[in-house]
């Protein structure tokens, strides 16, 4: 008998037995006495390593590149990775980093790196709404700390900052400064920040009394390219945007590139908001007004609770949510009567004029 049909006989969760069996203070005595009085019953006998795995006896933690971007060279995971070794430093557990091709194969990344006894913990980011690694790792009473919440659960420990504040304060600043025709570039929204950049953007058309378009909102690959084809669609439409929020600062570089390449200019004829404050970002022209991501001290933040984690305290106990901040550089601007439509309107007042005449 494995541990998941000895839960499935006692109608309860994997979790709960699991933590009955190692005596976790987190499941009440009678259920622990329960579990404890059925294994023996049962002879269920835990895997051998699982249990050198609660032992830590691998002293290894991994930290896992999460697909749809696994490039190592990204400053986000970068900084992030920095942050991780400066909180690990004096922990005795050594890092290990790992990456997946896809979002399909990562959860064969995972259950390799705990089904191998490579690995006591994990921390990963780029969370989803629907995340199988989470309920995997909860299933197994695995320690992880998280980048990013989860509609999968509201158990385990993360830090986040807060993408919907990104989607909300970018449109707003736009429709304050007379924007009406606001769009929203960002990932696919199975990514859990990307669907709350989406639902901070509604909120703020709301807020200011601008009907939701869902021509102006476009998913598309978190990539510079991915940014370009997106204004290249939206610049195409018959009313085209006057100021587009993008969810990643990639994804703006490459509107920037879009908007250049139809002859508009970007920043005056159309501005642009990135999302996480890539280092390059201040050197393209214009500078690109983003917002704040402290992805060092989130990865060091979230070692650090990977470690309270380890030692037992519960996932829920460990939860921050980071609100960014606007950084106002050159990318946004009010809105103005683009090039084109001032050289329309010019050839067109002599008409006006003599209609009024007539």
């Amino acid at each position: 008998m494995n541990i998941q049909e000895l839960a499935a006989t006692l109608k309860l969760s994997v979790s709960t037995v699991s933590k009955a069996l190692n005596g976790r203070e987190d499941v009440s005595a009678e259920t622990r006495q329960r579990v404890v009085e059925a294994a023996e019953r049962l002879s269920f006998s835990p895997d051998p390593a699982a249990r050198r795995l609660r032992r830590q006896s691998a002293d290894t933690v991994a930290f896992v590149v999460s697909a749809p971007q696994t490039s190592f060279a990204h400053p986000f995971f970068l900084d992030m990775l920095m942050g991780i070794n400066e909180a690990m430093d004096n922990s005795g557990l050594s890092v290990i980093v790992a990456s997946a091709r896809s979002v399909e194969s990562e959860i064969d990344v995972f259950k390799r790196l705990i089904e191998r006894q490579r690995v006591d913990a994990l921390l990963f980011g780029r969370t989803r709404r629907q995340d199988e690694r989470i309920e995997y790792l909860l299933e197994r009473d695995i320690p992880f700390v998280a980048f990013g919440r989860s509609e999968t659960s509201s158990e385990f420990a993360y830090v986040d900052i807060d993408h919907q504040i990104v989607g909300r304060a970018g449109c707003a600043r736009f429709s304050s400064l007379g924007h009406r025709r606001i769009a929203l570039v960002h990932a696919p929204e199975f990514l859990m920040f990307s669907h709350l950049e989406r639902q901070g953007y509604k909120e703020a058309l709301r807020a200011a009394g601008i009907p939701f378009d869902k021509t102006l909102c476009v998913e598309t690959a978190i990539s510079e390219e991915g940014g370009a084809e997106a204004a290249r669609r939206l610049l195409e439409l018959p009313e085209p945007p006057t100021a587009i929020v993008c969810g990643h600062d990639l994804l703006a570089m490459g509107v920037l590139r879009g908007i250049a390449e139809t002859g508009r200019v970007p920043g005056r004829d159309i501005g642009v908001i990135g999302g996480d404050n890539h280092p390059i970002g201040r050197y393209v022209q214009p500078a690109l007004t983003t917002f704040s991501a402290e992805t060092h001290r989130a990865g060091k933040r979230m070692s650090e609770m990977l470690l309270e984690r380890i030692n037992g305290r519960p996932g829920k106990a460990l939860q921050e949510v980071w609100a960014p901040e606007l950084i106002i550089r050159a990318s946004d601007g009010p809105h103005v009567t683009s090039t084109r439509d001032a050289i329309e309107d010019k050839t067109s007042a002599p008409k006006r004029a003599r209609a009024a005449r007539t």
